[in-house]
């Protein structure tokens, strides 16, 4: 078991940056996969991107990739989201998540431990 706390969340305009976090408590084995979903509102719910615990073997979707960049610091048991370039596109809730199913890492149903979501907005 898992608990997960997203903060970082706040509104900005189109081409700045937002860092969130994702702060873990209980015991992470190295071999689990940290996500970061999002879902606009209205629609359904949709992968950003993952990372092993260990920081190797990042995933990001063709919608954010080369904009923004998932990491992880284990000595705070932390996991980051940096979203640099923001769209309007990019407005939604953000949620941390977690999974031992390396099978199933693109998959949200994979994932039994959720963080409570960050809201960020991008003006236009």
């Amino acid at each position: 078991q898992v608990q997960l706390v997203e903060s970082g969340g706040g509104l900005v305009q189109a081409g700045g940056s937002l860092r969130l976090s994702c702060a873990a408590s209980g015991r992470i084995y190295s071999y689990y996969y940290m996500g970061w979903f999002r879902q606009a509102l209205g629609k359904e719910r949709e992968l950003v991107a993952t990372i092993r615990w260990s920081g190797d073997n990042t995933y990001y979707s063709d919608s954010v990739k080369g904009r923004f960049t998932i990491s992880i610091d284990n000595a705070k048991n932390t996991v980051y989201l940096q979203l640099n370039r923001l769209k309007p596109e990019d407005t939604a809730t953000y949620y941390c998540a977690a999974t031992w199913r390396v099978d199933r890492r693109l998959d949200y149903s994979a994932y039994g431990d959720w963080g409570q979501g960050t809201q960020v907005t991008v003006s236009s």
